[in-house]
């Protein structure tokens, strides 16, 4: 299994301490201890860029070879106010990428997933197309579900495979944003 950064190295690299050298101070989200990694043993997870819902499994690694390497040119560019089309892109797409593909954003966009299903079960009882299961003790699925005997759970990987599929568009959105005043 390939670990995978859902935060890029090249980002993480900008918080590497002078003192430190290669690595960067850190606090363990389980257990709230410091430590100091570098960039590789940090934000990744195995095979987190790897979709089985998508046709092409790991499609989102050709976009990231459109950003990676632009990555720190364009936090140049933004720091002496030197912006322009690929500087736009290229942080757009950072922005477009961590919303799809970090556990935080798989987590956040698995909620409204779960809420659609949960809604179309109570229509579909609600109009009586779905028959009680005589195995659950006859109650409709509705019930199921606010009783807690049936949960609906959704696979983080769904909604980072929507995510992904729609990184160029949501790209596209960031990058031509203009605030109206």
């Amino acid at each position: 299994m390939r670990l995978d950064h859902y935060i890029s190295q090249v980002h993480l690299k900008k918080f590497y301490s002078p003192e430190l050298g290669d690595r960067m101070y850190a606090i363990r989200k389980s257990d709230l201890k410091q430590f100091k990694p570098n960039s590789g043993a940090v934000c990744g997870i195995s095979d987190g860029s790897a979709n089985t819902y998508l046709r092409e499994n790991r499609e989102i690694e050709e976009f990231l070879k459109t950003i990676e390497p632009n990555y720190n040119t364009a936090l140049d560019k933004l720091m002496t106010e030197k912006i322009d089309a690929e500087c736009i892109y290229t942080i757009a797409g950072f922005v477009a990428y961590v919303i799809s593909c970090s556990p935080a954003g798989m987590r956040i966009h698995s909620g409204p997933l779960k809420s659609t299903v949960e809604a179309t079960a109570a229509m579909i009882d609600a109009q009586g197309l779905l028959p009680p299961p005589s195995t659950l003790g006859g109650a409709n699925l509705t019930d199921l579900l606010h009783s807690g005997k049936v949960k609906v759970t959704v696979d983080p990987k769904y909604p980072q495979a929507i995510g992904i599929s729609s990184t160029r568009r949501s790209t596209a959105t960031f990058g031509n944003y203009k605030q109206q005043f």
